[in-house]
């Protein structure tokens, strides 16, 4: 029973699991959903049928090794009753050898079945995977960032983990062991039905404390669940918000977070650890209970002589065989409810919100027009109040202003991340965020200055781009950027890798690769936001104009803090306080005199920048 315990906080340690405690919820962001049990059932059914033969041959099997293994238990009942009526050894050791080929055959049989099992379970576990990745990417962008890292990440590795141990192990060992339960039942029966309702009775008390357990175990893990990710989403934006935190001196605050999600996490466990502290021990009395229960009866009626004694020690040795399978099989159902819980999870994800480009609409040309749009954020006031702007195909648009003026709240809204609380955003007279991802990503690009470093080669990062890239396209679009030069010194040119264990790459060179794969994309439509942002100016002016020249005749929208792109620009937009103040060219803004003309002179040290304007 200790063992079993240890295991199990061993578990709970090693495999977070899901949860849905609203306790629990309060300190988290996620508005992912977690799949009803009926549709865990589903998907599970759904598995199996996609793998039905390797599935029946481990049920075959398995029911082969528990035949087999019947044999041993009614043999030493036979060996007793024979030295009982004095035979000789020779009918012994026939018995005997007898035994010894049923343990054989149920070990050979045991063996085949648990490998079956086991690549019935990797081969699932691939498919998990992939419906996982698959479902994750096509996620809405918005719903990514407002779940947050911590709980998609925990639902990809711990939960996935989690999902695949059961699978490969718990999976076939509980089918392995259910059928050994149900045979050794049934031989008891059929040698005497008085010994198997006996031994059927004294199971009985198993039911009350398994039911108990169940009630509880699910919302349990969940909870466990829930914490975990959390801890893992305040931990995740600590470490990614380092700096910030150090500068606004915000350490106090986000230590006492990480206490708070911690002790959540620890109380939760301890719920765990109860239940399984309160079930094993209940178990483990109620095992001898139907041995003791047939022992007694059938000594009576061996004492009436209405049964034989080898009866009675076959069919108590069953029972006393049945423990191993049992004890192994309320080991897995404690595991089923923590994976259950898992795959509760991972399946939720079929349940979210979905970017699919089955139906969606055609726009009629590449004209954006944003129309009477407001937006606020879940808890902060209103960011947008009311902005109305036509951007033409074609068009080179700068949009300035403050900080926190709205700009980058605009582009999200101009490239699907984000629906408008209010008003709306076409595109060829379609809402953009009714685009599928695939129409979407050939009619917007939304390019900022978080740029990632996917692992594998360079080819690998330009081609999620563009998987039928050439390679003289690939150079074509590092030229365009000017990222040739530092990409032809690294040992294998395109064919390096990157990340870890690879090349280290600063974040200019990030950029460049993440600008290289908008050049790829060719897209109607470029929005950038500061996507030049972390280049020295030099670079950064040489770069945006490689790519206004690859982008000829495309519509470029950037938000501009060097306002040499706003020079550069056909129109320039000025936001201030949510609203769009001035929309021309920059040479009737400067005439203008107004919020943009004073940004300039700024900008060029003509004179100190008014409160609230100091970058653009």
């Amino acid at each position: 029973m200790n063992k079993r315990l240890r295991r199990g906080a061993r578990q709970a340690t090693k495999h977070p699991h899901p949860a849905n405690n609203p306790k629990s919820r309060a300190h988290s962001r996620t508005t992912l959903p977690v799949a009803e049990p009926r549709d865990v059932r589903r998907a599970t059914v759904r598995l199996i049928r996609t793998d039905a033969k390797a599935f029946t041959a481990v049920l075959a099997l398995n029911s082969l090794a528990a035949i087999a293994g019947l044999a041993s238990p009614w043999l030493v009942g036979r060996i007793i009753d024979e030295v009982r009526r004095g035979g000789g050894t020779s009918a012994v050791d026939k018995l005997a050898l007898a035994i010894l080929m049923a343990a054989t055959a149920q070990l050979l049989l045991a063996r085949w079945a648990r490998y079956v099992g086991h690549r019935f379970g990797e081969r699932t576990l691939a498919r998990i995977r992939e419906e996982f990745v698959d479902r994750t990417l096509a996620l809405p962008a918005s719903v990514v960032e407002r779940a947050g890292t911590g709980d998609l990440t925990a639902r990809g590795t711990a939960d996935v983990a989690t999902v695949g141990t059961t699978l490969r192990d718990a999976g076939p060992e509980l089918l392995i062991n259910s059928v050994q339960v149900l045979f050794l039942l049934g031989a008891v029966v059929a040698l005497d039905p008085l010994l198997g309702a006996c031994g059927l009775l004294g199971l009985a008390g198993l039911w009350p404390v398994l039911r108990w357990y169940l009630r509880r175990a699910r919302t349990g893990y969940l909870a466990e669940g829930t914490a975990t990710s959390d801890v893992a989403e305040i931990l995740a934006a600590t470490a990614s918000g380092a700096r910030t935190v150090e500068a606004l001196r915000l350490e106090r605050r986000r230590v006492t977070a990480s206490r708070d999600a911690l002790e959540t996490s620890r109380r939760t466990r301890l719920h765990t650890l109860f239940l399984r502290s309160v079930f094993f021990p209940s178990v483990e009395i109620a095992y001898l209970v139907p041995v003791a229960t047939v022992l007694l009866v059938g000594g009576a009626l061996h004492a009436r002589g209405t049964i034989s004694l080898g009866t009675v020690v076959a069919a108590a040795l069953y029972l006393q065989q049945m423990v191993g399978p049992l004890d192994e099989i309320l080991m897995r159902v404690e595991q089923l409810q923590s994976s259950g819980a898992s795959f509760a999870r991972v399946e939720g994800l079929a349940q979210a919100p979905r970017a699919t480009d089955a139906d969606s609409p055609t726009p009629a040309d590449d004209r954006i027009d944003v129309t009477g749009v407001r937006y606020a954020y879940d808890r902060g006031g209103e960011v947008l109040g009311g902005v109305d702007l036509t951007v033409r195909p074609g068009e080179r648009l700068a949009v300035v202003g403050p900080s926190g003026a709205g700009k980058t709240t605009l582009s999200r809204l101009l490239a699907g991340v984000d629906a408008p609380s209010a008003g709306s955003v076409t595109v060829g007279g379609v809402p953009v965020v009714a685009l599928g991802p695939e129409v979407l990503r050939r009619q917007v690009v939304l390019v900022t200055q978080e740029h990632h470093v996917f692992l594998g080669t360079v080819r690998d990062n330009l081609r999620i781009a563009e998987p039928s890239a050439t390679d003289e396209e690939l150079w074509a679009a590092l030229t365009a950027v000017g990222a040739d030069a530092w990409v032809r010194l690294l040992p294998d040119g395109l064919d390096t890798a990157l990340g870890d264990g690879g090349c280290r790459t600063d974040g200019s060179q990030a950029q460049q690769l993440a600008l290289a794969r908008v050049v790829l994309a060719d897209p109607h439509t470029l929005i950038l936001d500061e996507a030049t942002a972390l280049l020295d100016p030099t670079t950064a002016r040489h770069t945006e104009r490689a790519l206004a020249a690859v982008l000829e005749g495309r519509t470029v929208i950037a938000i501009a803090h060097r306002l040499h792109t706003a020079h550069d620009a056909d129109r320039v937009a000025v936001m201030e306080n949510g609203l769009l103040t001035e929309l021309g060219t920059h040479d009737e803004l400067v005439a203008a005199d107004g919020a943009y003309a004073a940004l300039w002179r700024s900008w060029h040290g003509e004179r100190p920048a008014s409160p609230g304007t100091a970058r653009a």
